[in-house]
């Protein structure tokens, strides 16, 4: 399936449907490519043999119109850095939960590179949600969809970009004790385990991508401790408002509004910028009141924040 074919199936698919069911109905039947052989005279052989395998130990994300998931820990958490190139070593300790973040030769995996987080665990968890079966930490994907769902280009630019993030996320090492699924554990891991890509087209792009969640995540999304995002989340271009938005989706939720100190806000973020800094772009970010799905209310006097569900 060429490009434009796959366009074509992102804008007229109906809810619901998956790529083959879309595929099936809108390019299948005009006869030029199909997804299945003419039926076979009784008596005859086929041409083709039988299939003799299941299918691989892995996941196809192919659902159209997934409701955008990310896992309620790493949102509580700093896992993700702010700004591209961060090779600082950080250590952060909230209650009974420390996290020490260890970057790779790249830096470490920044949170926009936390999409490639966010698509695998809203294609698994919506998956779960229709019954589907098959359901495996390693999701295979096609870089043009998560592209569309993340809202990024589709330009040979932003293929390079996903290669980077790939490899970011891979050598980006985590340890922690955050536990998931109730169960707490010490351990050590890369925020992917692996990924690889499994074809490529004609201009050497990157078509279809095969990643492993780290076993943690895998049992949080199993555990179904996940939140919906507004899917404008990807519409957010600095970093830091993206953070601040996870910090308001996972404390405020259905509560009428959230109150913290400026300073505890930015302990929370892992913003690496100073407090004043900090300050300014609080308070830039209540004025603009871009923020999807919450109003935020900066009190200057008493450096108070406070987010109301809009």
């Amino acid at each position: 399936m060429n490009q434009s074919e796959r366009e074509y199936i992102q804008q007229h698919a109906r809810p619901g449907e998956s790529y083959e069911q879309a595929y099936e109905r809108l390019l299948a039947q005009k006869g030029p490519v199909s997804s299945k052989p003419n039926s076979i005279p009784q008596g005859s052989r086929s041409s083709l043999a039988p299939k003799r395998h299941k299918q691989g130990d892995f996941f196809v994300a192919d659902i159209m119109d997934a409701s955008i998931k990310d896992d309620a820990a790493s949102m509580e958490h700093p896992l993700f850095a702010l700004r591209a190139g961060d090779r600082k070593v950080r250590i952060y300790q909230h209650n009974d939960t420390i996290i020490e973040l260890r970057p790779g030769s790249r830096g470490l995996a920044t949170i926009h590179d936390k999409d490639v987080w966010i698509y695998c665990i809203s294609q698994l968890v919506e998956a779960m949600n229709r019954g589907r079966e098959g359901i495996s930490r390693t999701v295979r994907f096609t870089a043009y969809d998560f592209m569309v769902t993340t809202n990024r280009r589709t330009d040979g630019d932003s293929y390079k970009r996903m290669g980077e993030a790939l490899e970011r996320l891979s050598e980006s090492r985590i340890v922690t004790n955050i536990a998931t699924a109730g169960k707490r554990e010490r351990s050590g891991f890369g925020l992917i385990d692996s990924w690889r890509v499994i074809e490529r087209s004609g201009d050497n792009r990157m078509v279809s991508v095969e990643v492993t969640l780290p076993d943690w995540l895998y049992r949080s999304v199993k555990a179904k401790k996940v939140l919906t995002l507004d899917r404008d989340y990807f519409r957010l271009r600095k970093p830091l408002d993206r953070r601040i938005y996870e910090l308001s989706r996972k404390h405020c939720g259905s509560q009428p509004k959230w109150k913290i100190s400026l300073d505890k806000l930015h302990k929370k973020s892992g913003s690496s910028s100073s407090l004043r800094e900090f300050r300014r772009s609080v308070r830039l970010l209540s004025e603009t009141n871009q923020l999807p799905g919450y109003q935020i209310k900066f009190d200057a006097p008493d450096d108070m924040v406070t987010f109301h569900p809009r």
